[in-house]
């Protein structure tokens, strides 16, 4: 089984960021199709069945959630959490039964009406009690608190957990927690998903593109401004960037560009609107450790400890990242170890002492030749930087 070796890796390894070709000024006009491309081509279109944003990112616009994060807050958080298909929320005193009354008048695309039902049907599809099922489910693990989902009319819902979960309210608030229809089989979703959101889907082929149409009876007045959007699939980024300069694209695909690729747009485009923030990502050494000879665990701790995470963001994204545990540090993600508790830490650029008593103690191990090899590590490591 493939393990994450040592679990302080660097985190924010690649950035979000932005571009936008703009004209001397920028305001919100209504019409025109904005143009974007794809990184990869992701397996279907049910954002319940993928776990990419491949899939999520153009089809969020499709669905809707019982409630979102803000899009205006830069950090998603409990406080930044705001209603979507429902109108609100509110916990029980023993903080074990969510009740979230739901938005009256708000239509499927194939023009059913939304119910509570809905939200039933879509919760018990993630739950696995369905009679219907997704073919894939990586989420399931999100909802193992969840007991069961109740209605009261129409048009008001009751989660019912466990065990009281104030954060579960933010699992609903994900990109990847999209109401389904009851009355669209799970299969039909994958090709030609129906949901409530502002944007319709018109076509995915795989590889090529993806297309959605603005909604003209969405419940939020005077939106989607866009009258659609068109996704091409271009999985060659070095493609992408330079069709992005040639003015084929308005917009590129976030989460896509590295630190050069933005300068060197810059460079060619230095007209265009670019925005650069960390992302949740971590650079990690994997290794397999029931193989030899990494089932000895001296030596993957020697290996952990010979990872200089400064040298990897100087010259990955050039220094425009940050050492952390296996969430996002602070100040950017807000559960990311401490500081303090991370300076803590052995994590030397060349803990020479430490690496040699753990290379020592595997030669009484059952792996032959890891000695060796270990202090061939660290004479390499550390031997030309004392």
């Amino acid at each position: 089984m493939a393990r994450d070796l040592g679990a302080f890796a660097t985190a924010a390894a690649f950035l979000v960021v932005t571009l936008l070709a703009a004209g001397p000024a920028v305001s919100q006009k209504s019409g025109g199709i904005l143009k974007m491309y794809s990184p990869d081509s992701p397996a279907s279109m049910s954002i319940l069945e993928e776990s990419t944003v491949f899939a999520e990112g153009p089809m969020m616009g499709v669905f809707n959630n019982l409630v979102l994060f803000d899009q205006h807050v830069p950090q998603n958080s409990l406080p930044s959490v705001v209603s979507d298909l429902a109108t609100g929320w509110s916990w029980n005193e023993e903080g074990t039964e969510l009740t979230l009354p739901l938005r009256q008048g708000v239509a499927w695309h194939d023009g059913k009406p939304f119910t509570a039902r809905d939200v039933v049907c879509t919760f018990d599809l993630l739950t696995g009690v369905a009679s219907d099922k997704l073919r894939v489910n990586p989420r399931k693990s999100w909802y193992g608190n969840l007991e069961r989902v109740t209605t009261n009319g129409d048009y008001e819902v009751t989660f019912h957990l466990k065990r009281p979960q104030p954060a579960f309210l933010t699992t609903l608030a994900s990109g990847f927690s999209p109401i389904y229809p009851c009355h669209v089989a799970a299969r039909d979703m994958r090709q030609h998903p129906i949901g409530t959101g502002p944007f319709k889907f018109v076509g995915f082929k795989p590889n090529e593109y993806v297309k959605v149409v603005r909604n003209q009876s969405y419940w939020k007045k005077d939106r989607p401004l866009l009258d659609g959007i068109e996704y091409t699939i271009i999985k060659n980024l070095s493609t992408a960037v330079l069709a992005f300069v040639s003015g084929k694209f308005d917009m590129t695909f976030s989460y896509s560009l590295t630190v050069p690729l933005l300068k060197d747009v810059k460079n060619q485009l230095p007209d265009a609107i670019c925005e650069m923030g960390p992302v949740g990502l971590n650079r990690a050494l994997i290794v397999n450790r029931d193989k030899p000879p990494f089932d000895n665990p001296d030596l993957r701790r020697a290996m952990a400890l010979s990872l200089d995470r400064h040298a990897f963001i100087d010259i990955l994204t050039e220094g425009q990242g940050d050492i952390g545990g296996v969430v996002q540090p602070p100040p950017a993600g807000l559960w990311g170890m401490p500081a303090e508790l991370l300076q803590s830490l052995p994590m030397s650029p060349c803990p020479s002492v430490k690496m040699a008593k753990l290379c020592k103690s595997s030669a009484t191990g059952p792996i032959t030749g890891s000695t060796s090899r270990c202090r061939r590590a660290i004479s390499h490591i550390c031997g030309t930087r004392r």
